[in-house]
């Protein structure tokens, strides 16, 4: 299986980090299936970085294989709606953009991409493109996001990254974070809900 994030999917992230112009095109990594924290683990922050941080995302999780896939048949690829957590060593982001270096050392660590332990079946969330999510740290609100303001949505997401990746069973895509990201520390909890119903928690150790 594959993780594919997509980053700088909100206006006003990619303001906050002002890392890069907004991009006229979605920006895809990747994270290697070594980077999942699954099933509440929590997630310990290693050495070689000072700066850990947050990014709360909605996740689908592909249901079929497919390839070339037009936006308008997309909802079909797809039918459980989560939350991750794209954890990101900013401090090493930041000098890797600057030497025009790839950011897979500060993104695609081991236990970079935690999960939601449960997932929602699209059909009882309504239109996609209208739900809330946030995150909370030791119970308060960090995060307030709300996939209206995407720049690209999940279909056209969808219809992008086929062009150059066939997707598979199983493959997550991680759709972006809304801003508010900031750095979590040894002892926080991390919540993420999804229209109010609490999937995903994460403890630092």
């Amino acid at each position: 299986m594959k993780i594919i994030c997509i980053g700088f999917n909100y206006g006003k992230h990619t303001d906050e980090l002002q890392l890069i112009e907004r991009p006229a095109e979605p920006v895809i990594f990747m994270k290697p299936d070594s980077a999942l924290l699954r099933g509440g683990n929590p997630f310990f922050p290693a050495d070689w970085a000072n700066e850990w941080e947050y990014e709360t995302e909605l996740v689908v999780k592909i249901c079929k294989l497919g390839r070339y896939i037009d936006r308008k048949f997309a909802h079909r690829y797809y039918q459980e709606v989560g939350l991750g957590i794209d954890f990101t060593a900013r401090d090493l982001q930041r000098r890797l953009s600057a030497e025009g270096k790839p950011w897979e050392c500060c993104k695609a660590f081991d236990g970079s991409a935690a999960i939601c332990d449960r997932w929602l079946n699209k059909d009882s969330l309504g239109d996609i493109q209208n739900l809330h999510f946030r995150l909370e740290i030791n119970g308060e609100t960090r995060q307030n996001g709300h996939t209206a303001d995407m720049l690209w949505s999940v279909d056209e997401i969808i219809e992008y990254v086929s062009r150059f990746f066939t997707l598979k069973t199983g493959d997550l895509i991680f759709t972006g974070t809304p801003a508010g990201v900031g750095q979590v520390r040894i002892g926080d909890n991390l919540k993420g809900f999804l229209k109010d119903e609490e999937i995903l928690n994460v403890k630092v150790r």
